[in-house]
């Protein structure tokens, strides 16, 4: 194996490549869970001779439930840069350009599922617009300095259609295109063999002076990094699949009731000396015998309500540890109303909120970066920015609006309270625009206009 000048790009490559191996390993665990593909690690010979292949991959899923609950309550809005406590219109339109609406919420999830996902900033086509992907952590690795805490390296690996394998290596000073020198090398990370990347600019100048990719990371923590949100619910999620299956046992071997005989000569084959069954009985069999010393009876129903307690009483830790709302499971029991619903789901809303700052801080310096990127220097340096997100709390619309209403009578700005009511900054800045043409219309504020009035033409 080759030896590298620790600091060059091909050392760079190395030593991110087995980092992003084993953050590769980490990450499909986790999005197994979460797809319901689990290991049925305890299913019982029992099972497998009674169904078979059947339900090779039989899962009663809870995990992808537990993310759902979160990523759902995730929504940007807007971002707010300094002073001006508008919503700017310039970062707004990156995001659209990138169609990072539906972007975002691919990497909240991905984030949510294995612990991190990234977002790529550099130019493209339009000088006036950044590019910006959301990219996978299968795919993407970042290292920081422990010192400092900043980005001082960042690799993406691929394999393109013809097989090769393909590497950029981000530094803050130049990228390096590379590819494998063999097509279809199943080699692992980290021992690849490269070469300059074929009919592109092997080295390409980094202007940006940083690591233009940004971590989106869910739960972080100062040692050990960012956790999957069902990692603890993975073991819980293991007992309810034992139990499942046990269920389904139970269920083929006990859904109608098991005879039994006393007085009855069980013929035997003269061959092998195996007893030779005397009846194949099932929920229409009717059992008869000549012997009058013959007794029939049958022994209880398996009753399957034991399983659903203990499967219950699992899904409710996954729950508690969780911090999903009960009702979410749809567990026995009435349905909760509104007042309960809403107490229920305060730990979901506190962690929606907690997600946010994370998620948030990440998206802020995307946005930064793409300033970067146009050459809007003093945006770009600004740290005050702020992310606009989505009310996470559900509630009905009366009770929101009555509580906007008191807002306003202690004199709080109606921009504030249109934010408060859930309107995005697109939609408030729509109002000044109506409300300027109401103006000139001579419209008294909150007065409809009459039917057939001219002016409401």
């Amino acid at each position: 194996m080759p030896e590298f000048e620790p600091g060059s790009p091909l050392w760079w490559v190395r030593r991110l490549e087995k980092k992003l191996d084993k953050q590769k390993a980490e990450y499909q665990k986790y999005d197994a869970y979460y797809s319901g593909e689990h290991p049925l690690a305890f299913a019982s010979s029992k099972f497998q001779a009674a169904f078979g292949g059947m339900f090779k991959e039989f899962a009663d899923n809870w995990c992808d439930l537990v993310v759902d609950a979160v990523e759902e309550r995730l929504n940007v809005e807007g971002f707010r840069f300094g002073e001006d406590r508008t919503a700017d219109k310039r970062a707004w339109e990156f995001w659209q350009a990138n169609n990072l609406d539906a972007g975002s919420q691919l990497a909240h999830q991905e984030a949510l599922i294995g612990g991190q996902s990234f977002a790529l900033v550099w130019y493209g086509d339009d000088e006036r617009i950044p590019l910006i992907t959301v990219e996978h952590a299968t795919e993407m690795v970042v290292e920081h300095d422990p010192a400092t805490r900043k980005r001082v390296a960042a690799l993406k690996v691929w394999r393109d259609d013809e097989g090769y394998r393909n590497a950029t290596l981000y530094r803050p000073d130049a990228l390096h295109k590379f590819r494998s020198k063999t097509r279809r090398s199943f080699s692992s990370m980290g021992t690849t063999l490269y070469e300059p990347r074929p009919g592109t600019d092997e080295v390409v100048p980094n202007p940006l002076g940083l690591v233009p990719v940004v971590p989106l990371v869910n739960r972080p923590r100062l040692l050990s990094g960012p956790q999957s949100e069902i990692r603890q619910v993975i073991p819980i999620q293991d007992g309810i699949n034992k139990l499942v299956a046990d269920m389904l046992v139970a269920s083929e071997f006990g859904a109608a009731r098991q005879r039994w005989a006393t007085g009855l000569e069980v013929p035997k084959d003269p061959e092998t000396g195996k007893p030779i069954p005397v009846f194949q009985t099932f929920v229409d069999a009717i059992l008869t015998s000549k012997s009058k010393d013959t007794t029939f009876g049958d022994f209880e129903v398996t009753d399957l309500n034991n399983f659903n307690t203990a499967i219950e009483l699992l899904v409710q830790h996954i729950a508690s540890r969780t911090r999903t709302p009960p009702h979410y499971f749809y567990l026995s029991g009435q349905f909760p109303s509104g007042e309960a619903i809403k107490s229920a789901e305060t730990g979901l809303v506190a962690k929606a909120r907690r997600r946010m700052r994370h998620f948030g801080e990440g998206w802020e310096e995307v946005e930064r970066i793409g300033f970067l990127v146009v050459g809007d220097r003093r945006k770009a340096l600004i740290t005050s920015t702020e992310t606009i997100w989505g009310d996470p709390e559900s509630r009905s619309e009366s009770e929101h609006v009555d509580a906007v209403m008191k807002k306003r009578s202690l004199n709080v700005p109606i921009f504030q309270l249109w934010e408060d009511l859930g309107y995005s900054p697109t939609q408030i800045d729509r109002f000044k625009e109506m409300l300027r043409e109401e103006r000139e219309l001579g419209i008294a504020p909150g007065v409809l206009p009459a039917q057939g009035d001219e002016n409401a033409a």
